[in-house]
């Protein structure tokens, strides 16, 4: 199984101890321990029985893959930070999953495809370019630290884009619609930005 180390930016400056901290985004805060659990909805009680997750839109063939065949793919873990929009950073993340590559693959986007709004089991929508769904750049995260995923941090499955703030990474994933246009999602169509870079600050829409 591969293992994708996390993705850095810009080093944090050295506090007054002279001890370079962990490498942050600019506005960021290091969560240590905790992992704050932040949703726009109600958590629901998804099991992987019931867990589908499907791709259409502009692809070829679009497909929908059921808890059993989606564990069939070949996996790897991403090991590194998450940042959220609201302040939070976390280091020593550990996901396994399936790198959105190997779906995609499957369905074979169409040339026009340039963004995909990736939804949720609960309705929930965060639209992404699709470069920044691929080149090993995003998965569909079943572990976190070689535990299932909880339900209230997105379990069964979750959309995993770390270098992007968190509200991209859907919890319950239910699919990618593939777009030749933006998209706004839900957070998006509330004020904020677009991409969501958090080596660039892209909190809000005016960011």
């Amino acid at each position: 199984m591969n293992v994708t180390r996390g993705f850095t930016g810009r080093a944090r400056p050295q506090g007054a101890s002279g001890a370079s901290g962990p490498v942050l985004p600019p506005g960021q805060y290091d969560a240590r321990d905790d992992w704050p659990v932040l949703s726009a909805e109600v958590t629901p009680m998804l099991t992987a029985e019931e867990w589908t997750f499907r791709i259409d839109g502009l692809v070829t063939r679009p497909r929908t893959w059921d808890w059993a065949q989606a564990q069939e793919l070949p996996g790897s873990v991403y090991e590194g930070a998450v940042h959220c929009v609201t302040g939070w950073s976390k280091f020593g993340m550990r996901f396994s999953g399936v790198p959105l590559d190997v779906f995609l693959a499957e369905v074979r986007p169409d040339p026009s495809a340039t963004h995909a709004v990736a939804y949720s089991h609960t309705g929930y929508t965060a639209n992404l370019p699709l470069a920044d769904l691929t080149g090993g750049r995003a998965w569909i995260a079943f572990t976190q630290d070689g535990r299932p995923l909880a339900p209230e941090h997105g379990g069964p499955a979750r959309l995993l884009v770390p270098h992007l703030y968190f509200w991209k990474s859907a919890k319950w994933i239910a699919g990618l619609q593939l777009l030749d246009h933006d998209q706004p999602g839900f957070w998006e169509r509330n004020g904020y930005h677009a991409r969501g870079n958090p080596w660039e600050e892209q909190r809000y829409s005016g960011d």
